[in-house]
C-alpha cells in the first residue's frame, strides 16, 4: 500500500512538472517575440508564425497522443512525449535560421501537446474516484497557471540574461529529469488493444484539424465577417470539416467491423460528451481572455507597459487556488456543480471590469475573482464529465476535449481583438463629438495664464478651429507647437482621455463577450444535468447486469 502511494505522489509530481513546462513554453515565447524576430531579421507577421506553428503542433499531437498512450502505455509515450519536447527546446535555442527555428518549434509542440493528457489520463487510470478530482484540479491549475505566468517569466529571464536562447535551455535539464525518474519511478497503464492503429484515420484527423486550426489563425478581428469569406480561412476551414466529415465515416465503419479507431465513434454519438466538448470550447475562449489583460492595465488602468504582465501574478495565484477547490469540490459535490460554480464566479469576476473597476486595488480584487471562477473549471470537473462512463478510451475522450479547448483559445482571441480594435477606431468620432466638451471643461476647471489662452486661441485659428470641433490629427500638430506648459498640459490630458474613452469601449466589449460566455457555459450544463442522469443510471444497469 505505501509502494502504490509513493508511485502515485511520484506520478503527481513528474506529471505537475511536465504540465507547467510544456504550457509554460506557450506563453513564455510572447515576451520574447521581437527580440527573436530581430535575431532572425524577419518580420512581425512571419515571427508570429513561431506561435502559430506550436499551436497547430499541439492541435495536431492532442488528440492522437491521447490514443496512442490508451493503447502502448501512457509511461512509455510520457517518456516519449518529455523527450520530444527537450530535444524541441533545445533545437530552438541552437537554431541558425528562422526555418530551422519553425521546424523545431513545430517538434517542441508535437512533444508538448500531450504531457497533460497523459497526465490526466494516468489519474483516471489509478487512482481512486473519490480522489480524482483533487489530482486532477492539481495538473489543471499547473496547466493554466503556466499560461498566465508565461509572459512574466519570459520578461524576467530575457531582462537578467539579455538572451532569448535561454527561455528555451531551461527546458532541457528539466526534460532530463523527467526522463530518468519518469522512467524509474512511473508505473506503467494503458488500455486493452482491440486492434491494429487507425493510421488512415489518425492522417484524416491530423489534416483535418491542420486545415480548421490554420484557417481559424487567419480570421481578422477587426473585419470579422469579411475575413470569413477569404479562401485563405473558409477554404481551409471548409477541407477540414469535410476531411472530419470523411473521418466520421471511417471511424464508424472501422468500428463496426471490431477496428481501433483513433476517435471513437461511439464518444461522438453520446450527447453528454457534445455538450462537454462544448463547455471545453468555452473554457479556452474564457482562457483566452486573460491575454488581453495586461494590456488592459496599460491602456485603461495606466500601468507602465514594463510592469503590466506582472499584474497578471493575483489572477494566477487565484487560478492555482481555484483549480485546488475546483478539485475537491467536484470530489464533494460532483462535476456539475462544480461548472456552474466555476460560471457564477467567472461571470461576476468579468462583469466587474467594465462596470467597476476605477483604481489598481479593484483591479486586483476583479481579476482575483475572474481567476479563481476559471481556475475551478480548468482541471477535473470537465474531465470528469468527459471520462465517468468510461472504461476505455480514457486518453482519446480527453484528448478531444483539449482540442475542443484549443479551437476556444485560437478563435476567441480574434474576436477579442477585434473588440478592441474597433474601439480605436471610433477615436476620430470620439474627438469630434466628446473632445470640444472634455476641453472646454478642462481649461475652465484651470487656472491658464492669459498668454496661455492667448496663445490657445492663435493656434485654433491656425489650424481653422475655431469652432472648436479638432480632429486627431489637427490636436496632435497643436500639441507639438504649444509652448505654455499648461495649456501643453491640459490639451495632452484631454487627447488622453478621448483615448482612454476608446480604450474602455473596446475592452468593455471583450469583458461583456467572457460574461456571456460564462453564462452560457452555466446554460448548457443546465442542460447537461437530465441526459448525464440518464447516461449514469443506463451505465449502472449495465455493471449490474
Amino acid at each position: 500500500m505505501k509502494e502504490k502511494a509513493s508511485s502515485q505522489t511520484w506520478a503527481m509530481i513528474l506529471f505537475t512538472i511536465g504540465v507547467f513546462m510544456a504550457a509554460l513554453d506557450n506563453g513564455i515565447i510572447s515576451a520574447a517575440l521581437t527580440t527573436i524576430n530581430n535575431s532572425f531579421e524577419v518580420s512581425a507577421n512571419w515571427g508570429a508564425w513561431g506561435v502559430t506553428l506550436y499551436t497547430l503542433g499541439l492541435a495536431i499531437s492532442v488528440p492522437i497522443i491521447g490514443k496512442i498512450s490508451d493503447r502502448y502505455g501512457r509511461k512509455k509515450l510520457f517518456i516519449v512525449e518529455i523527450a520530444l519536447f527537450g530535444l524541441g527546446s533545445l533545437l530552438v535555442a541552437l537554431s541558425p535560421n528562422f526555418i530551422f527555428y519553425l521546424s523545431a518549434r513545430f517538434l517542441q509542440a508535437l512533444g508538448g501537446g500531450g504531457i497533460f493528457i497523459i497526465g490526466s489520463s494516468h489519474v483516471l487510470s489509478t487512482m481512486p474516484v473519490e480522489k480524482q478530482g483533487k489530482a486532477l484540479g492539481m495538473l489543471g491549475g499547473m496547466n493554466g497557471i503556466a499560461a498566465v505566468l508565461g509572459p512574466n517569466i519570459g520578461s524576467m529571464l530575457l531582462d537578467l540574461t539579455g538572451k532569448w536562447h535561454v527561455l528555451f535551455f531551461i527546458n532541457v535539464p528539466i526534460a532530463i529529469f523527467l526522463i530518468i525518474f519518469g522512467w524509474v519511478k512511473l508505473e506503467e497503464t494503458k488500455d486493452p488493444e482491440t486492434g491494429r492503429l487507425d493510421l488512415f484515420g489518425t492522417v484524416l484527423l491530423s489534416l483535418s484539424v491542420l486545415g480548421i486550426m490554420y484557417g481559424l489563425t487567419n480570421i481578422e478581428g477587426v473585419e470579422f465577417v469579411d475575413s470569413l469569406l477569404s479562401p485563405n480561412v473558409y477554404g481551409f476551414i471548409l477541407s477540414g470539416i469535410v476531411l472530419f466529415i470523411a473521418l466520421i465515416f471511417h471511424e464508424s465503419k472501422l468500428e463496426r467491423n471490431g477496428g481501433d479507431p483513433v476517435l471513437p465513434y461511439r464518444l461522438l454519438k453520446q450527447p453528454t460528451y457534445l455538450l462537454t466538448l462544448l463547455i471545453g470550447t468555452f473554457s479556452g475562449a474564457l482562457l483566452a481572455a486573460m491575454i488581453f489583460i495586461p494590456a488592459f492595465t496599460e491602456q485603461v488602468i495606466g500601468i507602465a507597459s514594463e510592469n503590466s504582465g506582472y499584474w497578471l501574478t493575483p489572477l494566477a495565484i487565484m487560478a492555482g487556488i481555484g483549480a485546488s477547490m475546483g478539485g475537491a469540490f467536484v470530489d464533494k459535490r460532483g462535476p456539475i456543480s462544480a461548472v456552474i460554480l466555476s460560471g457564477i464566479i467567472t461571470s461576476i469576476g468579468f462583469l466587474l471590469f467594465p462596470t467597476w473597476i476605477d483604481s489598481k486595488w479593484q483591479f486586483i480584487i476583479s481579476s482575483s475573482v475572474a481567476g479563481l471562477g476559471m481556475g475551478i473549471l480548468l482541471g477535473a470537473p470537465l474531465n470528469i464529465l468527459a471520462t465517468e462512463t468510461l472504461k476505455s478510451d480514457k486518453g482519446s475522450a480527453l484528448s478531444t476535449l483539449s482540442l475542443s479547448r484549443q479551437i476556444g483559445m485560437t478563435l476567441a482571441p480574434t474576436i477579442y481583438a477585434g473588440f478592441i480594435a474597433r474601439g480605436f477606431n471610433h477615436i476620430p468620432e470620439l474627438f469630434k463629438s466628446h473632445f470640444p466638451i472634455i476641453l472646454k471643461e478642462k481649461i475652465g476647471g484651470t487656472s491658464l495664464s492669459s498668454e496661455a489662452m492667448k496663445e490657445f486661441y492663435q493656434l485654433s485659428q491656425q489650424f481653422g478651429t475655431s469652432s472648436g470641433e479638432f480632429s486627431e490629427n489637427q490636436m496632435l500638430g497643436i500639441i507639438n507647437q504649444v509652448k505654455d506648459p499648461g495649456l501643453k498640459e491640459v490639451i495632452q490630458s484631454s487627447v488622453d482621455q478621448i483615448t482612454l474613452m476608446a480604450a474602455q469601449d473596446g475592452y468593455n466589449g471583450l469583458f461583456y463577450s467572457a460574461v456571456t460566455l460564462a453564462i452560457m457555459t452555466i446554460f448548457v450544463t443546465l442542460i447537461l444535468i437530465p441526459i448525464r442522469k440518464r447516461k449514469l443510471g443506463e451505465t449502472k444497469q449495465v455493471h449490474s447486469s
